[in-house]
Order: C-alpha cells, then structure tokens, then sequence
C-alpha cells in the first residue's frame, strides 16, 4: 500500500494539485538570493565603517572582537526570535535571509579573525595572538548562548501578555 502524495508542501518545494513544475529551492529562488545579496552588502558596508573607526588597542584589533561578539549575539537572538514564531516560510524565511545569512554573514568576520591571530601570532607575542583567537571563539558562542536566551524570555514575556 502506497501513502498518497501530500496535498499541501508547506516549503513549497513539490507540485501540489497539478502544478506543472516544483518551485526551486529557499536558496535557488533570485528573490532569496537578493535578499542575502542587500543584507550582504550593508552588513560588510557596517563592518568595514566600524573597523576603520575603531583603533586596535595595544596592538589587539578590538573593533573585529567587538564585530564578531556583536554579530553572534544578534545572530542567536534572531534566529531564536524567528524560530519561536513559527516556521521558516514566508516573512520569517525572509528576515532570516535577508538580517542572518545577509547582514550577519556580511557583518561578521571569521576570516579576518584568523588574519588578526595570525599576525598577533607571529608579531612575537604568540600568546597573544592564541588568547585573541580562543577568546573571540569563547566569547562568540557566550554571546549566542545569550542572545538565544535573551529572544527566549522576551517571546515568554510577550507571549504572558
């Protein structure tokens, strides 16, 4: 015995009723891709204004730390704000793309986090550069773990309402 097709594809993926071809998927459609592409952009645009106002500090690049640290905060209590509103279809899937993948992909930046260690490394403080990159690390998934709490309790919060 064979189960029926579902009648109804809430990720809008498959034919439904006769369609005569499946919708491509969350991150093949252009309307996804544009979102990313205009959260990318003014997220890299943020990043780059806010590392070249801010100084390092005896050699350490605290704008990157505070970029990073920021991002991870906003990051997790976005996805957990969406997450506890419902599925990821419509405006949720939306604002996912367009402030998480987008602005938060553009805005956070892992990769000059590794530059950062490597010439801290190497600049004859090894210790340093090794307590900046685990820091930035720890910190970040510190700063997750609250923003996921902070999204939490305001969605208890207004859900007591």
């Amino acid at each position: 015995m064979t189960t029926p097709a579902p009648a109804h594809d809430p990720h809008g993926e498959l034919p439904v009723d006769g369609d005569a071809a499946p919708r491509p998927p969350a991150h093949l459609a252009w309307s996804s891709i544009l979102l990313v592409l205009v959260g990318g952009t003014v997220g890299t645009a943020a990043r780059e204004a806010l590392s070249l106002a801010i100084p390092a500090i005896g050699g350490i690049p605290v704008a990157i730390f505070a970029i990073n640290i920021g991002g991870a905060l906003f990051l997790g209590a976005l996805l957990e704000g969406l997450a506890r509103r419902g599925p990821d279809t419509g405006r949720r899937r939306g604002l996912r793309l367009l402030l998480g993948t987008g602005f938060a992909g553009g805005f956070t930046t892992y990769s000059a986090l590794a530059v950062d260690t490597g010439l801290l490394s190497t600049s004859g403080d090894a210790l340093a550069g090794i307590a900046y990159g685990v820091a930035t690390l720890v910190v970040g998934a510190l700063a997750t773990v609250a923003g996921i709490a902070l999204a939490a309790a305001r969605c208890r919060e207004s859900a007591g309402r």
